[in-house]
C-alpha cells in the first residue's frame, strides 16, 4: 500500500518535528526587506528623484532636515517546487523506486503546507506528465495524494532538463526546488540542474537508486531489458563486468554528490527500502547542520 492508514499521523509527527529542527531558521528565509509599509523596522536609505515621498521619514526630515526613507521587513511564504521523476526506470526495484520517491514528495509537501508555504508539484518523465497546480494549506495534502496515488512511470526516458523547462515557463516567481529521481537522464543531469542554478531556485536532489542497481545478481548467459525503451539484448555477463558495472555506477553517485556540493545544492541519495520518514527526518537534520541518525542515505 503506497500510504498506510498511519501515513498522516507519520506526517505530522514530521511538520512538528521540523519546527523543532529548525527553531524559526525558515521564518527569517520568509523575510524580505521591501519598501514602506510591514511588519518589523528594518533601516532607511536615501532619498532618490522619483521615489514615493509616502515612504519618507518625517521625523528625521524635521529634526535634521534629512531625506530617508523607511524600509521594512516583510514576512513572505515561501513556494516550493517538487519535482517527481515519473520515468519508467523509476519502477524497478523491491520496493520500486517510485513508491519511496512519492511518500518522500507527499511527506516534504505536508511539511511545507503546515508551515503555510506554497507548493506546487511537477510529475515528469522525458516532459511533463501532470502537474499539482501551486496550492497552500494543509487540508490540500489529501488532494495531492490522491494525485500521487494515480500517478504512473510512463515515458521512453528521463529528461531533467525539460522537467525544469516545464517549472520555469509555469511558476511565477523562483523559490525551492526538490528534485526527486534516479538521475539516469542519458543527456546528464547536470543540464537540468544548471538550468535550476541559472534561474535563482534553490535546490536538493533526492536521488533513489535500489539495490540491485548498485550490487546486480547476475552472472553467464543474460537477457537485459531496457525498462524505459522495452528493448533487450542478450549477453554474457562476466566477474569483470560487473566490476566495471560497479565502477561506473559508483562514479555516477560521486558525480552528483561532486555537483551539488560544488555549487550549494542539497544532496540526499538513498536506496528505496529506507523507510521515507527516516528519510525524511534526516534530510532535516543534515539541513539544520546536525548529525544525521544512521541510516541507508547519504550526501
Amino acid at each position: 500500500m503506497l500510504f498506510p492508514p498511519d501515513f498522516l499521523t507519520r506526517l505530522e509527527y514530521l511538520s512538528i518535528l521540523s519546527k523543532r529542527v529548525f527553531r524559526g531558521q525558515l521564518l527569517a528565509q520568509r523575510r524580505t526587506v521591501q519598501m514602506g509599509s510591514g511588519i518589523e523596522f528594518s533601516d532607511h536609505r536615501e532619498y532618490s528623484p522619483g521615489d514615493d515621498f509616502r515612504y519618507l521619514d518625517w521625523n528625521i526630515y524635521a529634526r535634521h532636515g534629512d531625506l530617508l526613507l523607511k524600509r521594512f521587513q516583510e514576512e513572505q511564504d515561501l513556494h516550493v517546487y517538487l519535482m517527481l521523476d515519473c520515468s519508467k526506470s523509476m519502477g524497478f526495484g523491491n520496493p520500486a523506486k517510485f513508491d519511496l520517491a512519492r511518500q518522500v514528495v507527499a511527506a516534504l509537501a505536508y511539511i511545507a503546507l503546515a508551515d503555510l508555504d506554497r507548493i506546487n508539484l511537477m510529475a515528469f518523465s522525458d516532459t511533463i506528465i501532470d502537474e499539482f497546480p501551486l496550492t497552500r494549506g494543509k487540508a490540500r495534502i489529501l488532494p495531492l495524494m490522491k494525485f500521487l496515488e494515480n500517478l504512473e512511470v510512463t515515458g521512453e526516458s528521463t529528461s531533467i532538463s525539460r522537467g525544469v523547462q516545464g517549472l520555469v515557463h509555469r511558476s511565477g516567481r523562483s523559490g525551492m526546488t526538490v528534485v526527486v529521481s534516479d538521475l539516469f537522464d542519458e543527456s546528464g543531469f547536470q543540464t537540468g540542474l544548471d538550468q535550476l542554478r541559472y534561474r535563482r531556485y534553490d535546490g536538493h536532489v533526492v536521488q533513489i537508486h535500489d539495490r540491485k542497481e548498485e550490487n546486480p545478481p547476475m552472472l553467464g548467459d543474460v537477457e537485459m531489458v531496457d525498462v524505459e525503451t522495452d528493448s533487450n539484448r542478450k549477453v554474457t555477463v562476466t566477474e569483470k563486468n560487473i566490476r566495471q558495472y560497479k565502477k561506473l555506477f559508483q562514479e555516477h553517485q560521486g558525480s552528483v554528490r561532486e555537483y551539488c556540493r560544488n555549487y550549494g545544492m542539497g544532496c540526499t541519495q538513498t536506496p528505496s527500502h529506507v523507510p521515507f520518514d527516516d528519510l525524511v527526518m534526516n534530510m532535516m537534520m543534515r539541513a539544520a547542520g546536525h548529525a544525521p541518525a544512521k541510516s541507508g542515505t547519504g550526501g
